[in-house]
């Protein structure tokens, strides 16, 4: 009856074995590609709609799918700020986002949230910490990602509030500009599975 049982309880563990080799990975990594990253901006002003981007600096989204929780650095180079207009891209950088004083916007991810671990297109949240002029903002952020096997797109819209959150107001007694301005991100990266 021992050996009965020894044979059995090494049965049962020969076939767990497998089991425990498939088991997810513990987290997920996103390294963000600089070069696929876009970030891209409007801002309404009086006569006409400005367009503009920003330059991803480097960009690293670990996440564990079990809990939820997320960290990491996206950094952005404020003075990479540009609208396509010496002067307006001199007063943006001098006057409102003081880039000098200022070098990089930064978004800390604390939590994701409907995202699934694997390949596939879904919608997720995201939760974290803005870092703009100084000043460190609360936001959750709605994505919309497509994945592969090692690789990952995740699209958003953000509306960024910049004169209620302290940055200077450009407008001018003939010159009106909108408060808030309008982002639209396409983060491309490279998936790691880290176990």
């Amino acid at each position: 009856m021992p050996r009965r049982r020894l044979l059995l309880l090494l049965a049962l563990f020969a076939a767990a074995l497998p089991a425990a080799a498939q088991r997810p990975p513990r987290a997920l990594e996103l390294i963000l590609d600089p070069a696929a990253t876009q970030i891209r901006f409007t801002l309404k002003a009086t006569f006409h709609t400005v367009h503009g981007s920003f330059r991803l600096q480097q960009g690293r989204v670990r996440y564990d799918p079990q809990s939820g929780a997320a960290s990491g650095l996206v950094v952005v180079a404020a003075a990479s700020g540009q609208t396509g207009n010496a002067d307006r891209d001199a007063t943006m950088q001098r006057k409102v986002l003081e880039s000098a004083k200022y070098p990089e916007i930064t978004f800390r991810p604390t939590r994701v949230t409907g995202a699934l671990p694997g390949p596939g297109r879904y919608t997720a949240e995201v939760e974290g910490i803005l870092h703009l002029h100084g000043a460190d903002h609360v936001m959750t952020v709605p994505v919309s990602v497509d994945a592969t096997a090692d690789r990952l797109t995740a699209r958003a819209s953000v509306l960024i509030p910049y004169v209620r959150w302290g940055l200077k107001d450009p407008s001018t007694f003939f010159l009106h500009v909108a408060k808030q301005a309008q982002f639209e991100l396409v983060l491309v990266g490279r998936l790691q599975y880290v176990n």
